[in-house]
């Protein structure tokens, strides 16, 4: 499956900025100097783009912008309450008049990709699983940028060995799932297994209680599926016990109770619960110290901004000022603190094709069912 990846990411056009790793360090190197490349050439591009403002200003009464719930609901909505502002100023310059922007977030995944397709979310800040489950209903825009990590390997035993895992100034269009083992007894006996070089069987994974995200969550449920499906040909249903989280916050909480043994989740997320790992969790030792990496999967294209397709005020001249204002706003200081909540740290523009893995990957997992 894996050469399958690396064949398909390079079929696939520079502008595309994919960083769909492979299984050895020469096809991970290369691929991610490609991604890093492009991403610099298609940053450049964006800046470029000369958007024509209206002769005359356009009011909108009220844009509405759908997060996914990928972080604790009131987290979101507070860390972006500044985006309102900064949103509304950008798009005055481009000759837009909004008189409201209202910020939601989703009861899950789906929820936003629903609300984008029936025209009630203008704007919506989704993975890329997403968006491939809702673009009949809904054009990407914009792919985000992220803060590269200090570790960055294919291999389960690396992350653990290095950590903990820091940021780098290098920008990157791609990011890792990892399947995380916690405090739990089962935990630590698999996490011992994968630091002294054994190999894992389905009967180990299988015996563990699992943490995963919904269906369309790239790095909470499809890659480690196909994770799965490469090492051992299962799938996440094949798990006995596998329940579905509607937080990563909440995963983390969890795994730090002992509920659960394991959780999928993107390759940054225990810096995101570093802190809440020996307060809110009831810890007493650090979360890099309590947890350890028992596997890595293939690299996943960054989130997306992506617009309704039947949205009301969504035509061709806003869905370009929109895009210029979100550039606009990951190139600012101050945005870039409000976009950090997803991990984000800037935008370059995106086209469909980029997310052709992507696409792949939704047919492989149709296919497992």
């Amino acid at each position: 499956m894996k050469k399958f990846f690396a064949m398909m990411v390079a079929s696939i056009s520079c502008v595309a900025m994919l960083a769909g790793c492979g299984n050895s360090a020469s096809t991970t190197e290369t691929t991610t100097e490609s991604a890093q490349e492009s991403s610099v050439a298609s940053t450049e591009t964006a800046e470029n783009t000369e958007v024509g403002a209206p002769a005359e200003p356009v009011t909108i009464d009220k844009l509405t912008i759908g997060f996914v719930p990928s972080r604790d609901p009131d987290e979101i909505v507070t860390a972006t309450e500044p985006l309102k502002e900064l949103l509304t100023t950008e798009l005055a310059g481009l000759g837009y008049d909004v008189k409201e922007v209202d910020i939601t977030v989703g009861t899950s995944y789906e929820a936003v990709g629903e609300g984008l397709s029936a025209g009630t979310i203008d704007i919506g800040l989704i993975p890329g699983g997403t968006y491939v489950l809702y673009e009949d209903g809904c054009d990407v825009i914009l792919t985000a940028t992220r803060d590269g990590l200090s570790i960055e390997s294919p291999e389960a035993k690396d992350w653990n060995d290095n950590k903990p895992t820091e940021p780098t100034e290098e920008q990157v269009t791609f990011y890792r799932g990892l399947i995380i083992a916690g405090p739990s007894e089962a935990g630590q006996a698999i996490s011992e297994k994968v630091n002294n070089g054994e190999e894992l069987t389905w009967e180990d994974l299988d015996g563990l209680n699992w943490s995963v995200m919904n269906s369309s969550s790239s790095a909470g449920y499809i890659y480690p599926s196909l994770w799965l499906q490469d090492k051992f040909e299962k799938h996440i249903t094949d798990l006995s016990h596998a329940v579905q989280a509607d937080s990563y916050g909440n995963a983390f909480a969890r795994l730090a109770s002992g509920q659960i043994d394991v959780l999928c989740c993107y390759a940054d997320a225990r810096r995101d619960n570093e802190e809440k790992w020996t307060t809110e969790f009831g810890r007493t030792a650090s979360i890099w110290d309590e947890t350890n990496v028992i596997g890595v999967t293939d690299g996943i294209y960054n989130d997306t901004i992506s617009v309704s397709k039947t949205s009301d005020v969504m035509d061709d001249a806003f869905k370009a000022a929109v895009t210029q204002a979100f550039i606009n706003i990951g190139n600012s200081d101050a945005g870039k603190e409000v976009i950090s909540i997803y991990n984000h740290n800037g935008y370059v523009e995106a086209k469909a094709e980029d997310y052709e893995s992507e696409r792949k990957a939704q047919e492989l997992i149709k296919s497992m069912n």
